[in-house]
This record gives structure tokens, sequence and C-alpha cells, in this order.
């Protein structure tokens, strides 16, 4: 173990803190972009994509800083870090302190205890993985025809996120584990956070993204939930097939059979149509009154 943690400090890092930005924000948002003028042309798509990237990144970068502070793993160049005094050993029982060191820069010290997991790893991870489900998901990568040049493209943003977190140990910033920890932790985050926008890759619309949760507003200035399926014409149409959705299903036009029986309270998931002299306390008393009992 002290082996291990008598590795040389790397002044100049592969991959600094700017390039990191650069990698796992600014180059997923723009290759985005430039993915939606490409395809589908769709400011709705842009939101959900952009909120999707900065989900996924927020919340790997909040997890990695609270779990690097709370374990405090000391840096495989913590030593050096240190300079500790000239003929400095352990005691023979317990641990040398800080006392020892003639570090005068108490953030590289500190630095020196953050460890685990990778930073650079996890957020590398989850820009780059965000977009390699976003471009998934575009070229319909699991549509069960089999594709090598839509797999490549779709796992190539992975290769370049294992590059950056392959430095971090050449860097010896960290130890292996941290960096297989942390390319974990991005790339489940990136994975949780496409789907909070976007549907199952596997699915036939997986290019479009999930329908907004409130899409009209009633004359009255209040929202209304038509229903928890959010299949509209539009989707069907763009896919080339009838412009009418299965029976059951949301549809954008208020005027058609289903979204009225929705709006009267008719439809399955019992929604109720607000009216004029009818306050949002009383709609729920209504709702729990008309529910069905055990």
């Amino acid at each position: 173990m002290s082996f291990i943690l008598k590795l040389s400090y790397a002044v100049h890092e592969r991959v600094p803190v700017l390039a990191l930005y650069l990698i796992s924000v600014v180059a997923p948002f723009s290759i985005q972009c430039i993915i939606n003028f490409i395809t589908v042309r769709s400011w709705w798509d842009f939101h959900n994509s952009t909120l999707g990237l900065v989900l996924g990144l927020t919340l790997t970068g909040s997890i990695t800083q609270f779990t690097k502070i709370a374990v405090g793993r000391p840096r495989p160049d913590i030593i050096d870090r240190c300079q500790p005094i000239t003929g400095s050993v352990d005691p023979i029982f317990g641990l040398s302190s800080a006392a020892i060191c003639t570090q005068t820069d108490s953030y590289i010290m500190r630095d020196g205890f953050r460890s685990f997991p990778s930073g650079h790893s996890s957020m590398s991870f989850a820009g780059l993985g965000f977009l390699a489900f976003y471009l998934a998901g575009k070229l319909h990568l699991f549509d069960r025809k089999g594709h090598v040049g839509k797999a490549w493209i779709s796992l190539t943003p992975f290769a370049g996120a294992a590059l950056v977190a392959i430095s971090r140990t050449m860097d010896y910033r960290h130890h292996w584990q941290d960096v297989v920890v942390g390319s974990l932790l991005g790339t489940v985050m990136a994975y949780f956070s496409y789907r909070q926008y976007f549907p199952s890759l596997a699915a036939d619309i997986c290019h479009l993204p999930h329908a907004p949760r409130i899409t009209r507003e009633t004359e009255h200035g209040l929202p209304v939930h038509f229903s928890r399926y959010p299949s509209a014409a539009s989707r069907y149409s763009a896919l080339g097939g009838n412009s009418q959705p299965p029976p059951g299903h949301y549809t954008d036009d208020p005027s058609s059979s289903a979204s009225l029986l929705e709006l009267e309270g008719r439809s399955a998931d019992e929604t109720l149509l607000r009216t004029d002299n009818d306050s949002s306390p009383d709609l729920w008393d209504q709702d729990e009154e008309i529910a069905p009992r055990a």
C-alpha cells in the first residue's frame, strides 16, 4: 500500500479541468444540436436532449463530490504532495499525521484525499454516455436488424470517455477502483437521465422524445391531465402509419372522441373536468368519492 501512495505528483495533467468541461459538456451539447438538425429538426427534441444532458451531469457531479468528501481516500501521489521531512518514519504504533509534511499549498493537500471516485471518469461518461444513448435512439440501434455501422457510431462516445478515464491512472491521480466506479456512476446517471426524456432504445419511436406532461390548458387557465399514455397522432403519422392513434391513447386533438371522453371524466384515468365553481380541494374530494373502494 505504501508503494502505491509513493507515485510522483503530475503538475500538468493530460486532461485538465477545462478540457474535461469541453469534452463532457460542450462536445455532447454541440453534437446533439447537429444530430437534431440532421434528423428530426425539432425544438422539443432540442429541449428534452438539453435537459437530459444537464440532469445527468448535475446528478453525477453532485454524487461524485459528496462521495469524495465523505470517503476521503488518499490519491496515489499523496506522499509526493506531502513532501515529508527527510528521514521521517511512521511511528511503531499508529500512523503519521500531516505534521511531517512540508507542503505549503493547502489545496494540493486537501485534493490529495479526494481520490474516490474519479470525477473525470464520472463526468466524461455522464456527458458522452448521454450522447451515446442519444445517437443510439436516433439510429434505432436495437431495431433487431443488425447494423455494424450504427453500433460503431453509437459506441464511439464511450471510447472517448474511456480515454479520459484511463488518463487519470496514467497521471497517478486515481487508483483503478476509483476510475471503474466513477465510469459506472456516470453511465448509470446518463441512462437514468436519458430515460426521463426519451423512450426505451428498443421502442419503435425511440428517435422521438416523450410528449409534454401538460399538453394543453383549459380556458380557465388550469392544466388538465388528459391521459397517462403520451402517444400522439403526429407520432404515428411521422412513422408512415395511420394518423389516428390506437383506441385509448392520447391525442393532441381535443375534438376527438377519445379526448372528449377523457375530459368528461370517463377515461381509465378517471380525470375530472374542471368547472367554474369547483376548487382543487373539492375536486380531490369528489375524486375520492367516485374512486372504487377495495
